[in-house]
């Protein structure tokens, strides 16, 4: 996948409901959005000295972070993703991986293959950096999403809230797991399009005295552990 622009803008309930009336005219739902929005969690990875975490603060221009995901709940279907950032591009590789899979990079350790089986390339390369770099499971991270999508430059828009945390617990498959609210953290847009931001869409996200800058979910949740 090929780099791609982002903005995180901070916003309000004001701001929401402005931005929603505008874009559901403009902008097509995501067709797995039940009601307009879905859960998601995530599983963050970092070092025994919290490199990504350090690299995000510091504004470290290339940089990346591995996570597991999954959607409203379902374990069935789970994400191992890559996030790399390079100045002001993004860019997101993502592989399908298995429960017990998932279970083993819970648990800090890399997965194993089974007989004939060949791993993704993602997974292989989280399972070295875990024996390599130190990389281990360090919270989970869990919130609300609104997304809409407009095909011309690939655009994507989502408002995501109400963010909790796991803490220092990194029991990611369990449904029973308890988070807590990650303090005072916006509601937060996210502004995403790769060759081009059409204007018709660049028009209906402006909002006065609003602007793009550097929000981290991930660090917001670490500042409890």
């Amino acid at each position: 996948m090929e780099f791609r622009h982002e903005w995180k803008i901070e916003i309000n309930l004001a701001d929401l409901a402005a931005l929603r009336s505008r874009l559901r005219v403009l902008m097509q739902p995501d067709e797995h959005a039940a009601g307009g929005r879905y859960q998601i969690r995530s599983l963050y990875f970092d070092t025994p000295t919290d490199r990504a975490l350090r690299e995000k603060i510091e504004g470290v221009n290339r940089r990346e972070k591995f996570r597991i995901r999954c959607y409203n709940g379902d374990t069935g279907f789970l994400r191992l993703e890559k996030k790399s950032k390079q100045n002001d591009l993004c860019r997101k590789e993502g592989v399908p991986i298995t429960p017990a899979q998932a279970a083993a990079f819970a648990a800090g350790r890399p997965p194993g293959a089974g007989p004939g089986e060949s791993l993704p390339p993602l997974v292989q390369e989280l399972s070295r950096k875990m024996v390599t770099e130190g990389l281990r499971p360090k919270t989970v991270v869990e919130y609300t999403r609104e997304p809409f999508f407009y095909p011309p430059g690939e655009v994507r828009v989502t408002f995501d809230y109400a963010l909790r945390t796991g803490l220092r617990c990194t029991d990611f498959l369990n449904p029973g797991l308890v988070t807590i609210p990650a303090g005072n953290a916006p509601i937060l847009m996210e502004v995403k399009w790769g060759a081009f931001l059409p204007d018709v869409i660049r028009a209906a996200i402006q909002l006065p005295g609003r602007r793009a800058a550097a929000f981290s979910k991930y660090a917001q949740c670490r500042l409890y552990g």
